[in-house]
């Protein structure tokens, strides 16, 4: 029997400000709490998401996303909570910005692609140069137009990096070395990548056929939905100690974030995998609250299979983030006639935020290995953790946070709460607060960019209707998301960047 708004409310409780308890009972068979991290400036979009996604997620009825939260805390081998971050909304399976992990030691545990998403390892970039705005502001047109033409945008959009059938599986095995092999990338750029650019249990024998040759023609390639590369500027600086160690130490500084994932290669990883798994349920006993989580047994072979193709379709987004610093690095260089060294674009880190993988963490009281799934989510380890570089040891880890076409971007570093109350994981962006389809119907393309042009920023984009399904509008207030983290202590706030040029597909 369906219950009421009201009877589904009562199962959730405010802790404090920023964090609320989904209780066991939201939903049948729940083997932990939900727990969600919003403030009051934004908790309506979580709670009474109802109206802006009707159609939207498989949950259904009334808190969509806060169900698909719940449903995942029915899950085998979950620990601690299931975890929402405050740019959280509904998603396939699980919502996105939803964080889970599953005991390694329990046989019951299990693996879902719903838990990492389409676009394997879709992630964020940051590069820092030794431009300010002032070198910018005369050629900022000039500057759009060749990253435009440098790097291919858009649905179906083909790369300009030389790719075989070959350099494609060696790609698919080695991540960023094959990047360094082959000379797009600098030796400082594996050690600011999470993971140092590529996941060791890959198998490009897992990746089918179909998925293979959707990703062989678009390596360096940016795609279309929320992916850009943006030209930023540094608008404040929270931590002087911490953005120093990343080389950023003036306002005004300007910086470049990519933000992109694994293309149609990791889509159809994602979709082979879900389909096996689903025939796979049946064998195996698994039953759930929504189809759409569908999952296996880690240890089974349908999970370790889904494991090491999604490991192969991470290491083609690095190499794919990688491949488009290699021209982008090219059109500044061309722009300001100077070395991209001379110009000091290095990378201060590399983050992904659609991913799961094996990690230690502290379970009541003892050290755990982990299957982490972050979807919507980004890693954010403390001061101190053995996995993240040597820079940033005293400081913790870069957490790169994407704004909205035209609001402000923010790199925030790990802490030591985080690591324990959300297995050392933080937001993603701002998450959207209305539907595609709805921004289309809404907003105008001549009013949005009227609205970016006000602002100085310079833009190029390959589909017009995107221009208004990626507008400021359509998203939850980045600031507040940011807040939110920053006030429960998961996440530190350390630098805001402003966009003065936005590239999209």
């Amino acid at each position: 029997m369906s219950r009421s708004y009201n009877e589904e409310i009562g199962f959730i409780e405010k802790i404090d400000s920023v964090r609320y308890k989904i209780k066991k009972g939201f939903v049948p068979n729940m083997n932990v709490d939900g727990l969600i991290y919003v403030n009051d400036s934004i908790k309506d979009l979580v709670f009474e998401e109802l109206e802006q996604y009707s159609t939207r997620g498989s949950a259904g009825g009334f808190l969509p996303a806060v169900k698909q939260i719940a449903n995942v805390a029915s899950l085998p081998g979950i620990v601690g909570h299931s975890l929402g971050m405050p740019d959280i909304h509904s998603g396939y399976g699980f919502s996105i910005g939803n964080v889970a992990a599953f005991d390694t030691e329990d046989p019951m545990s299990v693996v879902s692609p719903g838990g990492v998403g389409f676009d394997i390892n879709c992630g964020v970039r940051l590069l820092r140069t030794n431009l300010t705005e002032k070198d910018i502001n005369p050629i900022k047109e000039q500057l759009c137009q060749s990253l435009f033409d440098h790097i291919p945008v858009g649905v179906g959009s083909k790369g300009v990096i030389p790719m075989n059938a070959k350099s494609l599986d060696a790609a698919l095995e080695l991540g960023i070395d094959w990047s360094l092999g082959e000379g797009y990338a600098w030796v400082e750029d594996k050690e600011h990548c999470e993971e140092y650019g590529r996941m060791l249990n890959a198998d490009p024998t897992k990746v089918s056929d179909r998925a293979k040759k959707r990703g062989l023609p678009q390596l360096g390639t940016l795609g279309a939905g929320n992916h850009y590369l943006e030209v930023q500027v540094v608008d404040e600086i929270f931590n002087k100690t911490a953005a120093s160690k990343m080389g950023i130490d003036q306002v005004g500084q300007v910086c470049v974030m990519i933000h992109s994932g694994s293309r149609g290669m990791g889509h159809q990883v994602a979709t082979d995998s879900l389909t096996l798994m689903e025939k796979a349920m049946a064998r195996d006993h698994i039953h759930l609250n929504d189809k759409q989580l569908a999952c296996s047994r880690i240890n089974s072979q349908e999970g370790q299979d889904y494991l090491s193709g999604m490991a192969a379709a991470a290491n083609f987004a690095w190499v794919n983030r990688q491949s488009m610093t290699f021209l982008a690095r090219q059109a500044f260089a061309k722009a300001f006639n100077s070395a991209p060294d001379d110009l000091d674009m290095h990378v201060i880190y590399d983050v992904s935020h659609n991913i799961a993988k094996f990690e230690e963490h502290m379970v009541d009281g003892r050290p755990k290995k982990l299957l982490v799934h972050r979807k919507g989510a980004t890693r954010a380890f403390p001061p101190h953790h053995p996995l993240i570089p040597v820079d940033y040891q005293f400081t913790g880890q870069p957490v790169l946070i994407g704004g909205t076409m035209g609001t402000c971007s923010y790199v925030l570093t790990g802490t030591e709460l985080g690591m324990k109350e959300t297995f050392g994981s933080t937001c993603h962006g701002a998450g959207r607060s209305i539907s595609r389809n709805k921004s289309r119907n809404n907003l105008s393309y001549e009013g949005v960019l009227d609205s970016l042009q006000s602002k100085g920023i310079s833009i190029r984009i390959a589909s017009p209707k995107l221009i208004m399904e990626e507008a400021p509008e359509s998203y939850k207030d980045v600031v507040q998301v940011i807040e939110t983290c920053h006030k429960a202590g998961i996440s530190q706030k350390t630098v805001k960047l402003r966009p003065i040029a936005v590239i999209k597909g």
